[in-house]
């Protein structure tokens, strides 16, 4: 693992935000004076691995998460009830989690949270993110219950946030884990701008079809997207984040990255690891070693298969009993001859009505198949030490794993550790993300019964000695390369690199605003000349463009604005004539560009000047037909012609079809149209558009800047997207322009032309901000003379 000297822009120090601390905290409330105790806590394994290794490394480490709910000592599988520690209690509790982690080299933040069931506190994450994510799908209600869970969900996240601003310093990098912290990039993000966060969800994540079930989809997605690089099990998972990216918030994206809010996120795949040393090195005990022969006892010549779950539906308890049973109808004279032993813990949420029935399919299968002296399955409800664990791993002849929806299973990373010497095999579900890590186990859909049962009676009865062997030594290398070690390791080095490349990280500056109000202050008796793109920045984007009107306080800010006969407001859009008179056109003292600079209207005019009056435009017709071509092979694609140009929206269409359509429309124009005519093709947010190359909107930046009327003194021009680029290179092209005064403000992803960036998420936000300058909105108060913490 790189050291933190490598990367000069770290502190060296990573605060690790997990859901709860390793260790658990108990009370006895009907002592006379607060008890408390602590225990390490059972469960995630691979995760507390990960941190003890990351601990170990030069690295400085803080874990920050939740105590967990503070259970009865009487009755430790009972949560206490409105239960609240006092300030100087709580500083006893830290100290004692803090203690209790030293000894293993940690350190320790814990959060407190109280109020009512603590339970309350995992509600929304575990209640509605994890069924969704593992595909399941509530019934409908009236939503009541939901909208408390994730008051309490924001204010869990907020809680992290707290406690990680109090212990934060420049230059550290926050590792965010898991679904339950889903909003907290976000948040830190808005508190502490230049943040380094690195972001990885243990759980996986759905299709965009079903994410988009969820109703506060776009608050997690943005949530997600605050950290600087988000990872998954699996490229399956990153795909659909990135899809629900595209679909449900209509970002652009590629194949590794987001573009949001001003930045360029990164989305990688690292599966996790477990610690395969401590593994090999437990498995060898004694005491391991003397209940693998008790257990040899209980079932002579038996063929054990295993298998260890929780007691939820993804986990695919019941697809492995089906299986099972499918088994021994289609090999009856095999059954005497195999035992599935299967372990099973508690779900998250309740499972008594899963738990019962398992029970009675078990009960079936062995009233079906089972004799005086054998019972084909033995089910053991209940967590059992980590000895008789390893025991069973170790004697088993196959581990059967049929989840149905699965993260990472570190069950059959285990398997493969303890079958080193005997080389069982291991039938593995296709819909767990370890799935794809493991290419050499025997992958099997839980769905298809005898599909299953037959992958039992091969690797029971018919693969040799040989073949395991060979399956075992390729399984056992790619578990004891691929560690929890080496994936801390991955993570780490990854986010940091992603950090340093420019391109990728939150390093666009801020507009300085109280520059802005200063200079805008001190032009007396110059000019002042204020350009603002439209669809996107003074209006959103949205599916109809029809429909993007603009909202009264943008024209109220523009009315304004331009009634100061100091200022010089130019609105320059790809809109065309019609559309700018319509809902602008009134403004008095209103200068209006459309097309992209093919029209301008100027300011005080009434009558429109064709700046293309005298070019050849046979083009457009070869441009309709190409784009005609696209629109009938792309659902909810349409052509808008212009009088100087033509754009083809697939605004509509499908994001991940469109914008393939998109690529293909380009080259198929820029091998045709672009090489016969003098025109050039530009792409902009969900659209394509041909024009003649000799004006864009970086001429009229050129033409209003230089004309000697206006000679600015002040000049602010405000874009979105590409196409805005013209205006902002003619603005630091243009000599005798002092630079000092110019503002170029880019609204949503990072344009790397603007010389200064204001990443404005609403055009209301736009009105605030530049109807501040004339005293539309009193927020240099709001702000303290700099950015609001909305933004």
């Amino acid at each position: 693992m790189q050291s933190p000297s490598a990367f000069p822009r770290a502190s060296g120090r990573v605060l690790v935000a997990m859901n709860l601390l390793p260790t658990e905290l108990y009370a006895d409330p009907s002592a006379s004076s607060l008890s408390l105790h602590v225990r390490k806590r059972r469960g995630n394994s691979a995760l507390y691995s990960a941190q003890s290794y990351l601990e170990s490394s030069d690295w400085d480490t803080v874990l920050v998460a939740w105590t967990g709910e503070i259970a009865d000592l009487d009755d430790p599988d009972s949560a206490l009830t409105d239960f609240r520690l006092d300030p100087e209690t709580e500083a006893h509790a830290a100290q004692m989690l803090s203690d209790q982690a030293a000894t293993s080299g940690s350190t320790v933040a814990p959060v407190f949270l109280y109020g009512g069931a603590q339970s309350r506190w995992r509600a929304y994450a575990e209640q509605v993110i994890w069924p969704l994510f593992h595909y399941i799908v509530g019934e409908p209600s009236d939503g009541l219950e939901e909208k408390k869970w994730w008051i309490d969900y924001v204010a869990f996240n907020e809680a992290y946030a707290d406690k990680i601003a109090s212990i934060y310093k420049p230059g550290d990098v926050v590792w965010v884990h898991d679904y339950h912290l889903l909003l907290l990039p976000q948040i830190l993000r808005q508190r502490i701008p230049n943040i380094f966060i690195g972001s990885f969800l243990h759980a996986p994540f759905p299709s965009s079809e079903y994410f988009r079930y969820l109703t506060r989809r776009s608050e997690l997605l943005e949530g997600m997207l605050g950290a600087n690089m988000v990872a998954f099990q699996s490229l399956s998972y990153a795909r659909h984040f990135i899809s629900s990216c595209s679909r449900v918030l209509g970002l652009e994206s590629t194949a590794s990255t987001v573009d949001a809010f001003g930045a360029r996120v990164a989305v990688r795949v690292f599966p996790i690891g477990i610690d395969a040393a401590r593994v090999e090195r437990d498995m060898q005990s004694p005491i391991v070693e003397d209940l693998m022969s008790a257990i040899r006892e209980l079932y002579p010549g038996k063929k054990i298969i295993v298998g260890r779950d929780r007691l939820d539906s993804v986990r695919g308890v019941m697809q492995k009993l089906h299986a099972f049973e499918m088994f021994c109808q289609m090999y009856p004279e095999k059954v005497e001859h195999v035992v599935l032993i299967q372990l099973t813990s508690p779900a998250y949420s309740n499972s008594a009505k899963m738990d019962r029935k398992v029970s009675e399919l078990i009960a079936h299968i062995n009233g079906t198949y089972g004799m005086l002296h054998f019972t084909p399955v033995q089910h053991y409800p209940q967590q059992i030490a980590r000895e008789d664990y390893f025991a069973l791993l170790r004697v088993a002849d196959l581990a059967l794993i049929t989840s149905i929806r699965d993260g990472m299973n570190t069950t059959s990373l285990e398997y493969v550790v303890c079958q080193r010497d005997s080389h069982g095999p291991v039938i593995l579900s296709e819909f767990t993300g370890t799935a794809g890590s493991l290419a050499d186990a025997i992958t099997v859909n839980p769905w298809d019964s005898v599909g299953v049962a037959k992958a039992i009676n091969r690797a029971l009865f018919e693969m040799t000695e040989s073949e395991k062997a060979a399956l075992e030594l390729k399984l056992y290398q790619h578990v004891t390369h691929h560690t929890v070690q080496s994936w801390v390791a991955q993570f780490v080095s990854a986010l940091m690199l992603v950090l340093e490349q420019d391109d990728n990280s939150h390093t666009t500056p801020v507009l300085d605003c109280p520059r802005v109000y200063s200079t805008y202050e001190s032009v007396s008796s110059g000019k002042r000349l204020f350009m603002f793109d439209y669809d996107g920045t003074l209006t959103p984007i949205v599916r109809d463009p029809a429909a993007a009107v603009p909202h009264p306080r943008i024209l109220q800010m523009l009315t304004t604005l331009a009634a100061d006969p100091l200022n010089q407001v130019w609105i320059i859009s790809g809109r065309d004539q019609a559309f700018l008179d319509k809902y602008l056109g009134h403004i008095p003292r209103l200068g209006l560009s459309a097309e992209h600079g093919c029209f301008i209207k100027p300011v005080g005019s009434k009558d429109w000047t064709n700046l293309t009056e005298q070019a050849d435009m046979s083009w457009m017709q070869d441009v309709v037909e190409i784009f005609q071509y696209y629109t009938e092979r792309t659902q909810g694609s349409f052509i808008e012609r212009k009088r100087a140009a033509v754009t083809w929206h697939y605004r509509r269409a499908d994001p991940e079809y469109g914008a393939f359509q998109a690529r293909e429309c380009l080259n198929h124009l820029e091998n045709t149209v672009s090489t016969k005519y003098d025109v050039e093709v530009m792409r902009g947010k969900a659209n394509l558009e041909v024009r003649p190359r000799f004006v864009n909107k970086g001429e009229i930046v050129k033409k209003l800047v230089l004309d000697e009327e206006i000679s600015p003194q002040f000049v602010l021009c405000m874009g979105d997207d590409a196409t805005d680029e013209d205006m902002f290179r003619a603005l630091r092209k243009i000599e005798n322009l002092d630079q000092e005064n110019v503002f170029s403000v880019t609204i949503g992803p990072s344009n790397k032309m603007t010389t200064a960036a204001w990443h404005l998420l609403d055009p209301l936000e736009v009105a605030k901000a530049v109807g501040a300058l004339v005293g539309l909105y009193n927020i240099k108060e709001e702000m303290g003379m700099s950015l609001p913490e909305k933004l």
